[in-house]
């Protein structure tokens, strides 16, 4: 039997494995373009460059090399030029990490579009850096696309308050938020004004046609310095509804409740798991002494929770999202009211079943149409029964 050949050796193979055939002996800037047009034509969902290693892409969720040789600190640096510019070594030898969108125009009607994060990282003992870069598609999918829970969509446009989508790094939360976003300006009379702040832009709405809209999508740090500046900033624009892309700190999450009290439909994205810790996890931003009352302020602002998770599909290509989800309608807040605030978590997960649905039954519903294999279903299941729905 012949041996099998390594990956690098696969070069010019048609096959996921195979590396750049146009692969140069060094980078230069004019070859970063054609290189990231390349993984985008292999699938590629996120293309990672790290110094001393080859270049990786990740396809249906798992790790391919995409170059035959390890980057080295020059290829790094013209990598970095080109994606940020020519202060991005000073910036990362400052320790910040950055964040910033990466977009090829082909030809005049095509544009490819990346999110990009850059963070300095050690290897062999010396400094080095690690660009991350999501591919990201033309324009958002719909909810059909991902085949939204009917539930979830129906609840998904309350007149004002907060719809929160969780989960962790990588499960698609700004995906279903976009989604959801189009949905909206689709609808027959639109969704009026909608300001967006994002960090960074991942999704845009050239191509959705809504003539009773209009969105304005702001990038974070770009065009203003904070999420909580943007939410302030909103206040001032007479919007109908307001996107914040992360709620991570306490000044976006009390800006982000003080829109919804005023009337404005507000949606954001948390990296909580589980819709009975969210709330907690959320509070838990804000100095002890007032959690309590910004527990009831969230808690009168609040309307629909969604944690979402991405498992392999059974078929073994690609992921298929998986969904716990809440509805907070007036009876549910009226009943959390008459309980203590570290007794919400449990009452929620209790009456959960009640106005939504548990990951565990989600998972178990996808596994029984044969969607994702035993051990998916076994992992979500045993995640979901932890820490109240952690």
């Amino acid at each position: 039997m012949e041996p099998r050949k390594p990956v690098s050796l696969l070069k010019g193979k048609d096959n996921i494995a195979q590396t750049w055939p146009d692969e140069p002996s060094r980078f230069l800037e004019e070859h970063i373009d054609p290189f990231l047009m390349y993984c985008v034509k292999k699938n590629a969902s996120d293309i990672t460059f790290q110094s001393d290693r080859p270049v990786y892409t990740e396809i249906d969720g798992v790790l391919y090399p995409a170059t035959f040789r390890p980057i080295d600190a020059a290829d790094m640096a013209v990598a970095l030029n080109v994606l940020y510019g020519a202060e991005a070594l000073a910036r990362l030898a400052s320790g910040t990490d950055l964040d910033l969108s990466y977009e090829i125009r082909p030809d005049r009607y095509t544009r490819v579009r990346f999110r990009v994060n850059i963070t300095a990282v050690l290897s062999r003992g010396r400094d080095a850096v690690q660009i991350t870069m999501r591919v990201l598609p033309n324009e958002p999918p719909t909810m059909l696309d991902l085949n939204i829970e009917e539930d979830i969509v129906n609840a998904w446009a309350p007149r004002q308050g907060i719809v929160v989508i969780t989960g962790p790094t990588g499960s698609g939360k700004t995906t279903l938020l976009a989604a959801g976003m189009r949905m909206l300006l689709e609808r027959r009379n639109g969704c009026g004004k909608v300001v967006c702040y994002e960090a960074p832009i991942e999704f845009v709405y050239d191509t959705i046609k809504s003539p009773r809209s209009l969105i304005a999508q702001t990038e974070i740090p770009r065009h203003l310095p904070t999420f909580a500046r943007g939410v302030r900033n909103a206040l001032r624009r007479k919007p109908n509804i307001i996107l914040v892309g992360e709620a991570r700190d306490r000044e976006t999450i009390s800006a982000a409740m003080e829109a919804a009290q005023t009337g404005h439909l507000v949606y954001t994205t948390t990296h909580t798991i589980g819709v009975s810790n969210t709330i907690q996890r959320m509070i838990s931003t804000f100095e002890a002494d007032e959690r309590e009352e910004r527990a009831y302020t969230m808690l009168e602002t609040i309307r629909l929770i969604v944690t979402q998770a991405l498992a392999p599909k059974a078929s073994g290509t690609g992921r298929i999202g998986v969904r716990e989800w809440m509805r907070f309608p007036e009876e549910v807040r009226e009943r959390l009211l008459t309980l203590k605030y570290a007794e919400w978590p449990g009452e929620i997960q209790r009456i959960l079943p009640y106005y939504g649905q548990t990951m565990a039954r989600s998972a178990e519903i996808v596994f029984e149409k044969g969607l994702i294999d035993r051990r998916s279903y076994l992992l979500l299941s045993v995640a979901a029964g932890s820490g109240g729905g952690d």
